[in-house]
């Protein structure tokens, strides 16, 4: 799995470089569209995460399988238990010290 990853991700990088695939958005056009709360913008209705994205139409069905389980550890680890981890520490610090003022600030990955 890690090599097909790195292959992956190689490929993406040779096709961004050649200009042969494009990013739909960029993080300048996330910003802008945030900025002016336009959260129910097309950008914001894809999966706008850092999780690399390994599936691919073209894939053999074989590969597709082996993309589908990195996507899914992938979000399991980086989104689902990271944000698992925030809520705790944060419900932690609100019971510890209900007298004081908290600011929580989020990412959107």
């Amino acid at each position: 799995q890690v090599v097909f990853a790195l292959n992956q991700t190689l490929l993406q990088q040779e096709s961004l470089r050649a200009g042969s695939f494009q990013i739909p958005y960029t993080t300048e056009d996330l910003i802008k569209h945030y900025n002016c709360g336009d959260l129910s913008s097309i950008i914001f209705n894809h999966d706008t995460s850092q999780v690399p994205n390994f599936i691919n139409a073209t894939l053999p069905a074989h590969e597709r399988i082996t993309a589908q389980e990195i996507d899914s550890y992938f979000r399991q680890e980086l989104i689902y238990k990271r944000n698992e981890r925030m809520g705790r520490r944060v419900k932690d610090l609100l019971e510890e010290y209900p007298e004081k003022s908290f600011f929580f600030a989020f990412g959107a990955g």
